[in-house]
């Protein structure tokens, strides 16, 4: 297990979709604990594999106050939402010194493969919810910045210019 690497903003693999997993082999199993290590060094509450270079649609997500409780998802898909919004600040290390709060859905119902590579699905509320639908997200080569308005995001995007010393 090691701690991984972020693939810097705006390199262009945080913009592609990523694979399907389909089995779920021991080197997947390798990936999601290195997942969770660097997701822990961050520290951070959810991680997704093109985030650190790996073009699979891989995710850990860890909202647990006393930590160790990841969930790791293969080929994750939202099965439903609930119309009940829920706000939250969120960030990616991906482009780091920057924030933004944004209103997802306060519960949503998700499938997908788990360690045994079992088609599960699970409900997941709160801030697991807003993780979940954050990692979800990257797995589709999307960034929270593309959930916001064209003027905030330009906004954001120039203080990170601003903070790195980096054209973006």
């Amino acid at each position: 297990m090691a701690v991984r690497p972020f693939v810097p903003w705006p390199d262009p693999r945080l913009r592609t979709p990523a694979e399907p997993v389909g089995e779920i082999t021991d080197e997947i199993r390798r990936i999601w604990d290195d997942m969770v290590d660097t997701m822990e060094a961050m520290p951070g509450l959810g991680l997704a594999a093109p985030q650190i270079g790996v073009m699979l649609r891989l995710a850990v997500v860890d909202c647990s106050e006393e930590r160790g409780q990841a969930v790791r998802l293969a080929d994750p898909e939202i099965v439903s939402a609930s119309s009940t919004l829920r706000s939250h600040d969120e960030a990616s290390p991906n482009l780091a010194g920057v924030h933004a709060r944004l209103e997802r859905p306060a519960q949503v119902e998700v499938a997908f493969n788990d360690e045994t590579g079992t088609r599960v699905q699970r409900v997941f509320e709160g801030l697991w919810a807003t993780s979940v639908q954050h990692q979800i997200d990257h797995l589709q080569g999307r960034m929270y910045v593309d959930r916001l308005s064209r003027t905030k995001r330009e906004m954001l995007l120039k203080k990170a210019r601003k903070s790195r010393g980096v054209r973006l």
